[in-house]
């Protein structure tokens, strides 16, 4: 039996695997194309030639080891990158709640209405939320190799890792997302005395596509309850589901495209991109057809 020690000290190990892996694929990449690039655009000697080739070779066979190797530290981390991305998936909507808040509620607040910031503000999370939640199941032993699925995750049954997991990636950003949306909703009723169209407009839509990413986000905190009844159950009659880990992940992975759909009606600036990009992908060809014929009977013309 590994210890809890050891497996820790694995983690370590593949983590900084991982980033030596990561790193050595990047620049063998570039070396290569560039290398690539040289040979094809640029004149070279004979003898030269040949040295470069064999560096190609080299580089070429480091880039595809690391990145066998760069796959099986991710593979050993999987379990913890599911729950981080897991977590990311509510700290996007808690993002864009905090995005509405300014807008509607602060919106004489330049600096948080920057494109940069909300560029860069999930790679920051993913960064905090990495060291928060590895931080906790490590010491925890909450992620194990489950015998049963034939992969690895945050184990159901130990109820520590299961209420340190949940509590950040799910209770902490719903609760954020809940109380934003309660203060926007009062801020918006408090200014329905206002008599100006345009803003009574601007208002009725925003609360629209509140209540529908309220509804998309409920929903989603909703599908972790068939794995919470079988923890319960666990709990209560110390026997364990063989398949809850793959009964709580099949909400999680449905969810994942419904969500891909609800979205796209939830968000109008979304819906209207894809609705734009299909009038322009339909009316283009149709466009160049009508202009070729054009030209063909300018040219027809003057002859």
């Amino acid at each position: 039996m590994i210890s809890d020690q050891t497996k820790t000290n694995g983690f370590i190990l593949s983590s900084v695997s991982l980033g030596f892996n990561t790193l050595a694929c990047f620049i063998s990449c570039i070396i290569f194309l560039i290398i690539i690039y040289h040979l094809c655009y640029n004149h070279v000697k004979h003898e030269d030639k040949i040295t470069i080739v064999l560096c190609s070779h080299i580089y070429l066979t480091i880039l595809m080891y690391s990145s066998i190797l760069l796959s099986m530290n991710i593979r050993s981390m999987l379990g913890y990158l599911a729950i981080v991305l897991l977590s990311m998936l509510y700290m996007s909507f808690l993002n864009q709640a905090f995005y509405r808040l300014i807008r509607i509620v602060y919106s004489q607040n330049r600096r948080f209405q920057s494109v940069k910031l909300y560029a860069i503000l999930p790679f920051l999370e993913i960064i905090i939320l990495t060291c928060i939640l590895l931080c906790v199941l490590i010491p925890l032993n909450g992620v194990t190799y489950l015998p049963n699925d034939h992969f690895c995750y945050p184990t159901f049954t130990n109820i520590p890792g299961v209420v340190s997991t949940g509590v950040v990636a799910y209770v902490c950003p719903f609760s954020c997302i809940l109380f934003i949306y309660t203060r926007i909703t009062r801020f918006i009723h408090q200014q329905g005395n206002i008599p100006t169209l345009i803003i009574k407009q601007r208002q009725s839509r925003d609360l629209l596509v509140i209540r529908r990413i309220l509804i998309i986000v409920s929903l989603l905190l909703i599908l972790a309850i068939p794995g919470m009844t079988l923890i319960l159950m666990f709990i209560i009659t110390g026997e364990e589901n063989p398949l809850l880990a793959r009964i709580a992940l099949f909400p999680v992975s449905a969810s994942q495209a419904g969500l891909s759909v609800a979205l796209l009606f939830s968000i109008p600036q979304l819906k209207n991109i894809v609705l734009n990009f299909q009038k322009t992908s339909t009316v283009t060809p149709v466009n160049r057809v009508v202009q070729g014929a054009l030209q063909m009977r300018t040219i027809t013309g003057t002859q």
